[in-house]
């Protein structure tokens, strides 16, 4: 798969990365999402997110909505982005991008990604982990490669399985609970939160292809240019649809 990554041109990454931009911007429930952290990506052999995060932040930090005919639309979206403790093997935390002039701040860290720094305007960021925030409502995610059962094989460090183990943890819940927003006489509308690959289209494997452990986190969600695969309703996509009502 290396040597595959390596000979994917950079055209060809761009422009998939805007195919499953598109694809994330248009999910009923990366619209609902209020919260979102997602990876910045290497310089090369991944899927850009640049576009994806110009777009969040762009949504502005609102916590308002608008009543569609089909989905309850979040107006404003907070984004994390992951940052790494030196001091702790295999530790990651997301920390809360104030906007673009923020981000546009931080230095270029471990494998030529982008990472923040522990403070904003001399305090702490905000932390997924810990302090008053609701939690993710979606944690977009890297990976070396993926297969059909929606195993996933990383880097090898550990950070993004470790990560969500410590959030399930914390926060009481995995990644996959349905959030209850509001009740009515005639309907009960959720919000899903996941964490959610996004791959290119050559890192998609057959099922079973990727080797995992006891510790590995599967993905609910694979979101490639052609495909968006979904674990949660055995591959089909129309819940993805949210709709206000049914039945």
């Amino acid at each position: 798969m290396s040597a595959t990554l390596k000979a994917i041109s950079s055209a060809s990454i761009e422009e998939q990365s805007r195919v499953v931009t598109a694809q994330i911007l248009s999910l009923p429930a990366f619209q609902q999402a209020q919260s979102v952290s997602c990876y910045l990506s290497m310089p090369s052999g991944e899927l850009d997110t640049s576009f994806l995060v110009s777009e969040i932040l762009k949504s502005g930090n609102g916590s308002d909505y608008v009543l569609g005919w089909e989905t309850l639309i979040s107006i404003g979206k907070t984004l994390f982005v992951p940052r790494i403790d030196p001091s702790k093997d295999s530790q990651m935390d997301f920390v809360r991008v104030y906007g673009k002039e923020d981000l546009n701040t931080f230095p270029i860290g471990t494998w030529g990604i982008k990472e923040p720094g522990s403070q904003w305007r001399g305090s702490l960021r905000e932390s997924a982990l810990v302090g008053k925030n609701t939690g993710l409502d979606i944690i977009l995610v890297p990976g070396v490669a993926f297969d059909r059962s929606f195993s996933r094989l990383g880097h090898g460090k550990g950070y993004y399985d470790h990560f969500l183990g410590s959030y399930s943890s914390i926060k009481k819940s995995k990644p996959l609970l349905g959030k209850s927003l509001f009740t009515s006489f005639w309907c009960q509308l959720y919000i899903t939160y996941f964490p959610v690959a996004l791959a290119l289209r050559e890192q998609v494997l057959e099922e079973g292809e990727v080797p995992t452990g006891p510790h590995d986190w599967s993905m609910d969600l694979i979101v490639t240019p052609e495909l968006i695969l979904s674990k949660g309703q055995g591959r089909n996509e129309s819940w993805l649809q949210s709709p206000l009502c049914s039945g």
